[in-house]
C-alpha cells in the first residue's frame, strides 16, 4: 500500500472512531479542512509537521499514521537495512528509517534521516507540539531555531522545544545522517 492511502485510511478511520469531523480536526491540528480531506482521499503525503499536528489531536504519533504494523511489541530490536522506511516530501529529498516501528503506543519517534545534499524543509519556519531532537552521525546540517543558527557537525547535537519556529538545511556537500527524535506533546 502506498504511503499516503495508508495514512489517509488511517486518518479517516481514527476520526470516524473519535465521532470527529474534518472540521473539527481541522480546527483542532490548525491543519486546512480540503488539507485533511486530501490526505484521507490518498491525494497527497502530508508533511511531518502536519501529522505532528494530526497525532496531537488523536494523541498518537507519527508512526500510527506512516507503518502498517499488523501487531504491536514492547520491545523492538532492528538491524540495519530491515528497518520500516519512509520518505516525506520528496521535495526536501528526505528519508528516514524508523527505529520504533513496531512498539506498543511510543510516546516518541526515533528516526534515522538521510538528507541530500542541499535539500531544506523550505523558506517557512515548521512549529509543533513536543520536544525535538537531533544528532547528526555524518555531514553537516543547519538548523535555525527561534531566529537563532546553529551548524551541527559530526557527533553534535541540538534539542529544543518544537513549537519555537524553526527549519534546517543540509550544508554538507554530501548526504547528512541524522538520528531524529520528536516527542509529541500529550492531548489532556
Amino acid at each position: 500500500m502506498q504511503l499516503k492511502n495508508l495514512i489517509g485510511k488511517k486518518l479517516k478511520a481514527i476520526r470516524l472512531k473519535n465521532d470527529l469531523t474534518i472540521q473539527t480536526v481541522s480546527e483542532r491540528a490548525k491543519v486546512s479542512a480540503n488539507m485533511i480531506s486530501r490526505i484521507e482521499r490518498g491525494l497527497t503525503t502530508p508533511s511531518v509537521e502536519i501529522l505532528l499536528r494530526l497525532g496531537s489531536v488523536f494523541d498518537k504519533s507519527i508512526n500510527y499514521f506512516v507503518e502498517d504494523v499488523k501487531s504491536t511489541h514492547e520491545i523492538v530490536y532492528s538491524k540495519p537495512g530491515q528497518r520500516s522506511r519512509s520518505v516525506f516530501d520528496d521535495d526536501r529529498n528526505l528519508q528516514t528509517e524508523s527505529f520504533t516501528a513496531g512498539l506498543r503506543d511510543p510516546q516518541f519517534t526515533g528516526l534515522f534521516a538521510v538528507v541530500k545534499p542541499n535539500a531544506s524543509s523550505g523558506d517557512v519556519d515548521m512549529f509543533h507540539p513536543g520536544d525535538e531532537l537531533l544528532f547528526v552521525l555524518k555531514g553537516r546540517l543547519k538548523m535555525t531555531v527561534a531566529g537563532e543558527t546553529f551548524e551541527i557537525g559530526e557527533g553534535e547535537s541540538l534539542s529544543f522545544k518544537s513549537h519555537l519556529p524553526h527549519r534546517w538545511t543540509n550544508i554538507a556537500e554530501h548526504e547528512t545522517h541524522v538520528m531524529w527524535v520528536l516527542s509529541p506533546l500529550t492531548t489532556i
